[in-house]
């Protein structure tokens, strides 16, 4: 009986290591193409709203286009950029000395530790969002 159990138990065993391999390699081949379409789908909605703010930024450009064949933006222009006075007003220009005080710059960033947890970089690899900038 030991024989027969032991012939059983190195079937059981090589039965056992074909469906682990098996099922690995169809976990690999279904989860790679599902994670790039994932991946895709999130590029697209990336482009779609970044259409959006690119669409948004053009309708304001032509509204300034529009605003600047008026008379009175032309000379507001003048005015702000090239310092334009009419004949009988007296323009000012205020000089900063050049060794003045500089501006303070913006304050270091210290390094944080990531905090994401260990599960949410898994979902994130299996939905392809880690091959999306953005």
């Amino acid at each position: 009986m030991t024989v027969r159990s032991t012939h059983l138990g190195r079937r059981f065993t090589g039965l056992l290591a074909f469906v682990v391999l098996v099922t690995v390699t169809l976990a690999a081949v279904g989860i790679l193409p599902v994670r790039t379409l994932f991946a895709q789908q999130e590029a697209v909605g990336l482009a779609e709203a970044q259409l959006e703010a690119l669409e948004a930024e053009n309708a304001r450009m032509e509204r300034e286009i529009a605003a600047l064949g008026t008379p009175g933006e032309v000379e507001r222009l003048a005015r702000e950029q090239f310092g334009y006075v009419r004949p009988g007003e007296i323009g000012y220009v205020v000089v900063t000395p050049s060794g003045g005080v500089p501006a303070p710059g913006p304050l270091p960033r210290l390094l944080e530790r990531d905090e994401t947890p260990w599960w949410e970089h898994l979902w994130s690899w299996l939905t392809g969002r880690d091959l999306v900038d953005g």
